[in-house]
């Protein structure tokens, strides 16, 4: 028997098991109330079928399972008097309408998680633009990024992260984070993410990128004022990095972020700023706030970037994640692989509890004779190269 709409690998394993019993729960009935005759009535207890068919399955499924019920029904009354007695009636309307009610909110609850759906894969579609993920190759960079967003069914929140290129050429690096966490402060992440991305290839110097950077934000923060409640009090930790391909020199300049943490041949150094200067967005309150880091990356080194979410992040006893100690203990070979146990590190301190955005951008420079070849060429605008990375920035 073949019913439009109703396959049977539709159904996972386990459903399928749930179907069945509640087919031998039709059958058990059945036998059970004409075995005992007419002195105890079990017809009644049929509905208990299709209800539970409706709590895995759809209303299709859930309609047939009540029409073998009813069918069930009467046969018991056939066994029992006849079909026109007022008992068997009134069992048969009871359990029709019954049915019904049950299909109707299998319905009701199936379109919902229609729509739900749809406008999950809208929010996602958004959030993942917004975001745009670094490419996994830049330069001569090998690039890995993980965002847990501390919102429920989020991928982005009060965290940024952009990598892009420049014209002279170097590779130009953005890492932060918004006042506050979660979806209220995506509109500042991502005002802040596109500025950079449009800015990155204009200015030769970083102070110059910095400059143009704040003002964009300012600007920003100036449109919300009316709106919201602390615009006043918003601000935008960041830490800015350039990375020219050639020779080891890269520059950094930290507006008020966690400083990046070096590693090289297992030794951590953590790059703390001599010269730092105030988060985008309060950066007019202090003048001469443009001077530069710099620090050598050589090929085989990893940069690794992440925000205040990550040393922040507490265990059940209340203990802070120890980040630099716990990145010396790995010996990871590559971004990938490093990031890959940082994040099981993280959940598992935590309990997989995090109270706020957390962010990773963990950056190695290649050995020159790794950088032959066309697959390592990316787009001048920063974009992602011909193999794509999933949402954690890890390779598919």
């Amino acid at each position: 028997m073949h019913l439009r709409g109703i396959r049977r690998d539709r159904l996972p394993e386990h459903r399928r098991g749930l179907l069945a019993m509640a087919l031998v729960l039709i059958v058990a009935i059945a036998v059970a109330d004409i075995g005992i005759g007419t002195s105890v009535h079990l017809g009644p207890l049929l509905v208990i079928a299709p209800t539970l068919t409706a709590s895995f399955a759809g209303p299709r499924l859930t309609a047939l399972v009540g029409v073998l019920a009813e069918v069930a029904l009467v046969i018991i009354a056939i066994f029992h008097g006849g079909l026109t007695t007022t008992n068997h009636v009134a069992q048969l309307i009871a359990l029709a309408v019954l049915s019904a009610l049950v299909v109707f909110v299998c319905y009701v609850r199936e379109r919902h998680a229609r729509e739900l759906s749809r406008l999950r894969s809208v929010a996602e579609t958004a959030q993942r633009v917004l975001l745009r993920p670094p490419p996994r190759r830049i330069g001569p960079l090998r690039v890995a990024w993980l965002y847990l967003a501390a919102e429920d069914d989020a991928q982005i929140g009060g965290d940024l992260l952009a990598v892009a290129r420049a014209d002279h050429p170097c590779t130009r690096v953005l890492i932060g984070d918004v006042r506050g966490h979660g979806l209220a402060s995506v509109g500042e992440a991502s005002a802040a993410m596109g500025a950079f991305r449009e800015c990155a290839h204009r200015y030769g110097s970083l102070a110059e990128l910095v400059t143009a950077v704040e003002e964009s934000v300012c600007r920003n923060l100036e449109e919300v004022a009316g709106t919201a409640h602390d615009a006043d009090e918003r601000f935008i930790t960041a830490v800015l990095i350039d990375i020219p391909d050639q020779g080891p020199q890269a520059e950094m300049l930290n507006c008020g972020h966690p400083p990046p943490l070096l590693i090289r041949g297992g030794r951590i150094t953590v790059l703390n700023s001599r010269r730092p200067a105030p988060p985008l967005g309060l950066r007019a309150l202090c003048v001469g706030s443009d001077r530069t880091d710099r620090f050598t990356l050589e090929p085989g080194d990893m940069l690794l970037l992440y925000t205040d979410g990550a040393i922040e992040a507490r265990s059940p006893t209340g203990a802070f994640y120890p980040l630099a100690e716990r990145v010396a203990s790995f010996r990871a070979s590559s971004p990938d692989v490093l990031l890959h146990e940082i994040h099981r590190d993280l959940l598992a301190h935590t309990g997989e509890q995090l109270t706020d955005d957390v962010a990773f951008l963990i950056i190695e420079r290649t050995p020159s004779r790794h950088l032959h070849g066309p697959h390592l060429v990316s787009r001048a605008d920063g974009s992602a190269p011909s193999k794509p990375a999933d949402r954690h920035g890890l390779a598919r």
